[in-house]
């Protein structure tokens, strides 16, 4: 099956609504509709011929102290790992950090878990971007539905409002 990408604004209907929103800021974006049954990334990159290390996954973590809980994304390459309780915990200063409950990642979001996107998120919440994503030439995210993804250079990701630059991965 062929992907046949688009300019991201030309497709609205393919992008969770803070997604929409916020793509006619984001330079080069593409969007490409999907078989729904294969959202997930693994069976993504294997049934459109796209690589796993040309994919990256945007992970929403919930970092608490004292009572308070503060959420990040965090984007890494589909082929590494989060950092979570290391790295990520430090660097948001937080006591505990954990992937945060599908159920809030969603209603915070105000989009599709497992479709879950840095463009659109909420303006107060870090984002960090692993420096392998940040280097990528084009990159594989969600759109915020699970019926689409985006492509993007990682320079646009790491260009975000919010944005930071890290080595996210042990």
């Amino acid at each position: 099956m062929t992907l046949h990408w688009v300019p991201a604004t030309d497709r609205g209907d393919l992008l969770a609504d803070p997604v929409a929103l916020a793509v006619p800021g984001i330079e080069g974006a593409e969007v490409t509709e999907i078989d729904l049954d294969l959202a997930d990334t693994a069976a993504f990159c294997e049934r459109y011929g796209i690589r796993l290390d040309e994919s990256a996954n945007c992970v929403v973590v919930a970092a608490r102290r004292g009572g308070e809980t503060r959420y990040a994304a965090c984007m890494v390459l589909a082929t590494m790992r989060v950092d979570v309780n290391g790295v990520v915990r430090k660097h948001l200063d937080a006591r505990k950090a954990s992937f945060a409950p599908m159920a809030d990642a969603v209603e915070l979001t105000g989009m599709e878990y497992g479709g879950i996107t840095p463009i659109g998120l909420p303006g107060d919440w870090p984002i960090l971007v692993d420096a392998h994503v940040a280097g990528h030439p084009r990159v594989v995210i969600g759109s915020g539905l699970r019926r689409s993804k985006l492509a993007v250079p990682g320079a646009t990701l790491a260009g975000l409002k919010g944005a930071e630059v890290l080595s996210l991965t042990t």
